[in-house]
């Protein structure tokens, strides 16, 4: 895409800046990472404002979320929530505090472990859970709109060999 003054956006305008001051740097990392943060900040409001509308939270959607997709019969230790979603012991209890509440989820004694505990998710999570995430699907699919599907299908491959090479 030829680049006009039409089609800049915010982080060409900071780019722009850095040049005028700076013309030595290469400013191209600045502006990939500038874009990746702006978009991964505007959708993850945008889901956390859709996952409000079911009474939870991005981090609690995430716990239910976690169990979700662990399949049938949707039950893991807090241990194994905490390392899968890395957070501490601490943090992890405070959500399940509150989904537990919610109704969302029951902790109970593990069979195999009289010290350990089991997080399932509920009829009611599941139900919540399953409209949720098509509800979060929408939002990413709306957000995506503006490419085409092979640009989505190489902008994903792009992503993960970019994070592949980070961590």
């Amino acid at each position: 895409m030829l680049m006009t003054e039409a089609n800049k956006d915010a982080v060409d305008a900071i780019t722009d800046q850095w040049h005028a001051v700076r013309p030595d740097l290469d400013t191209v990392p600045m502006a990939v990472f500038g874009r990746i943060n702006r978009i991964a900040r505007a959708v993850s409001d945008e889901m956390e404002r859709t996952y409000n509308r079911y009474g939870v939270s991005l981090g609690e959607f995430d716990v239910v979320a976690t169990l979700r997709r662990s399949g049938a019969p949707y039950t893991l230790s807090p241990r194994q929530l905490s390392a899968t979603l890395m957070l501490t012991s601490g943090g992890m209890t405070g959500r399940l505090d509150k989904l537990e509440k919610a109704g969302l989820l029951c902790r109970n004694p593990d069979p195999n472990d009289r010290r350990g505990l089991q997080v399932t998710i509920t009829e009611r999570g599941l139900k919540l859970i399953d409209e949720a995430v098509a509800a979060g699907l929408e939002v990413q699919r709306a957000a995506l709109s503006g490419l085409a599907g092979e640009e989505v299908e190489a902008l994903s491959g792009l992503l993960r060999k970019l994070m592949a090479g980070v961590g």
